[in-house]
């Protein structure tokens, strides 16, 4: 089987590029013309560069695969305007589900998000949850995914659909931020610390993508898949710390005001095309419980995390303290 991966040069796609090649895929990645690739072309990738904006470089990458793993998106960047959203998760969707149908690919996966859930009412969630997306991104990743499951109701393109949750482990920083200031004694619950937050080790992502673009009973269907187990805000804090071999955070604030900050540096930057300091969707991390059943995707293609949250804490530890993130 010969595999494309977009996105192939980012943290999931890096994890799963590694997981075909260990399964015996051949894979090719489309990436684009700033992207990093001379590990992807060191253990064997075939890099075919383009971006999902440009449908002939899209086709071009496509052509002569089995399967397509579709994992590039524009993933929240707070000082970019909405349209590059719609352009490269919406419309950079559509070029390569276009591509797939033109050259009779056997499989595209697409990779949405748990995200398009919001908040969870009733936790556990899962596929049949309602849909509440929070922000652009959420809202561009849910009209992507409907888009691909359209183009399997309407023009018979086997596609399955992956809603990851939390995607964490050595190689991503994003939540370096709160590692540093649990070691420092600096963090800062906002609330009350019981919000539900759930985490999947990337390892065990790269695995669920694998399998669910090998089954036949995929095709047409959304999945979440996630890590084994769910704890409060407060619970993963005390894990980091354990971890840190530090004490766990003790410093407890009202949320509103945090929330009423964010909206401000949110109304000052983004019009500059400014980052933000802090933002919404970052505070939705004290407020909104994210927790889910994976039954569908055990009972349909066998899927098994196995990275539990403590080792995937000490393995994410581990690595920020050998490149120097952390004391």
């Amino acid at each position: 089987m010969k595999a494309l991966v977009t996105g192939a040069s980012g943290f999931t796609g890096g994890y799963l590029v590694k997981n075909l090649l260990k399964n015996g895929y051949e894979v090719r990645a489309l990436v684009r013309p700033s992207s990093r690739i001379k590990a992807l072309q060191a253990s064997g990738v075939e890099c075919a560069v383009g971006t999902l904006e440009e449908p002939e470089q899209v086709g071009r990458a496509v052509a002569g695969v089995d399967v397509v793993y579709h994992i590039a998106a524009l993933y929240r960047a707070a000082n970019v305007p909405d349209s590059v959203y719609e352009r490269v998760n919406v419309d950079g969707t559509r070029h390569v589900l276009d591509a797939a149908l033109a050259h009779g690919i056997k499989r595209v996966v697409h990779c949405s998000t748990g995200g398009v859930h919001g908040h969870v009412e009733n936790p556990p969630g899962n596929e049949e949850s309602p849909f509440n997306p929070g922000d652009i991104y959420q809202q561009t990743k849910l009209r992507g995914e409907q888009l691909a499951l359209d183009y399997w109701r309407q023009k018979g393109l086997p596609v399955t659909v992956v809603r990851p949750i939390g995607i964490y482990g050595p190689g991503d920083t994003r939540m370096l931020k709160m590692y540093r200031m649990i070691q420092k004694g600096r963090f800062l619950m906002f609330g009350s610390g019981r919000v539900l937050y759930h985490l999947t080790y990337v390892g065990d992502v790269a695995e669920g993508f694998r399998l669910a673009g090998e089954s036949e009973k995929t095709i047409g269907q959304a999945y979440i898949i996630a890590g084994k187990e769910y704890v409060t805000l407060s619970e993963f804090a005390e894990l980091i710390a354990e971890a840190l071999e530090v004490p766990p955070p003790r410093w407890r604030l009202p949320v509103r005001p945090l929330y009423g900050a964010a909206w401000l540096c949110e109304r000052i930057c983004v019009p500059l095309r400014i980052q933000p300091p802090i933002f919404r969707r970052r505070v939705d991390l004290f407020v909104k419980d994210r927790a889910f059943s994976i039954d569908k995707a055990i009972r349909d293609f066998a899927y098994n995390p196995q990275v539990g949250l403590r080792e995937g804490i000490a393995r994410t530890v581990n690595w920020y303290r050998e490149q120097g993130y952390l004391d």
